[in-house]
């Protein structure tokens, strides 16, 4: 199969702060992760550390 490209079931996503922009705060906290769209069609939500508010919050998929 040499030559032919599979079709990547891997996509990048971008995981927002929920905390932070309920907060009203200026800025955002977001990570760029990937994941794999077969095992996980739905939404990520992550708990990751938000340099601005110094701990740790719920991070969310958006697009």
């Amino acid at each position: 199969m040499a030559g032919k490209k599979a079709k990547g079931n891997r996509v990048q996503v971008i995981l927002e702060c929920t905390e932070h922009k309920n907060s009203g705060m200026p800025g955002t906290s977001r990570y760029v992760t990937t994941k794999n769209r077969k095992n996980t069609p739905e939404r990520m939500e992550l708990m990751k550390y938000n340099p601005i508010l110094k701990k740790m919050t719920l991070h969310k998929e958006i697009k």
